[in-house]
């Protein structure tokens, strides 16, 4: 005969005593499910769950005396091992992503079917981890490491040198890189001269290729 299913012990941590109750009436028709202990705001939670060391904390986002998030940090902090599910009026509400950020391990939406809750409580409490499509998705792009930044072209030359390089790849004239850009005809000589001899490039169609290689001149083909 197998051993019985190890008891979770579940604290409850939500502003309205109603609620609480209710949930704690569901709660207790599962027998390896006992709430330990309730809090109704989230400097409570914090001194409950020291006090009480449960295995899952159901987290109202919304409470006075400090929210949820902050609370969740705190004891995540302090009690690594203590899995926090975030109670939620909406799964797609951004407090929940910053509860995940703050080291929930899921969230469950407030009216959830009985079998619904029962499952992500002893889930976290395995050490899985419960979220929405949605937000497994946001929160998937915030822990993906940014995309490195492209490194800028040409950091020999000047601002104002790539500007006109770009201009350049573009098929831009010199008469036309003056017109747009409010210089006068010697100062844009000058510019694309120290180009050409920066990069270095023996003469303007060289310069062109040089820069479109590197990502420039996203245009093609003359202005009209």
């Amino acid at each position: 005969m197998s051993d019985p299913s190890p008891v979770i012990r579940v604290l409850i941590a939500d502003d309205h005593a109603s609620f609480r109750s209710g949930l704690r009436a569901l709660l207790e028709t599962a027998d390896d499910l006992e709430v330990v202990g309730e809090a109704s705001s989230g400097g409570e939670a914090v001194a409950e769950s020291a006090r009480f060391q449960p295995d899952v904390i159901l987290m109202d986002v919304t409470m006075p005396g400090g929210d949820g998030i902050e609370a969740t940090r705190q004891i995540v902090d302090a009690s690594p091992h203590v899995a926090i599910i975030v109670l939620t009026m909406d799964g797609g509400d951004e407090s929940v992503l910053a509860a995940v950020r703050a080291g929930a391990r899921g969230y469950v939406v407030k009216g959830a079917q009985r079998a619904e809750l029962f499952r992500a409580i002893r889930a976290v409490a395995a050490g899985e981890a419960i979220f929405g499509p949605g937000i497994a998705r946001r929160l998937a792009t915030y822990l993906s490491p940014p995309l490195a930044a492209r490194p800028t072209p040409f950091p020999e030359l000047s601002d104002r040198e790539r500007e006109i390089l770009d201009l350049v790849a573009r098929g831009r004239s010199n008469a036309e890189i003056t017109a747009h850009l409010g210089l006068s005809p010697k100062t844009v000589r000058n510019h694309v001269s120290n180009i050409f001899s920066k990069l270095p490039a023996r003469d303007r169609a060289e310069a062109i290729v040089m820069a479109r290689e590197a990502g420039m001149g996203g245009e093609t083909g003359r202005a009209g």
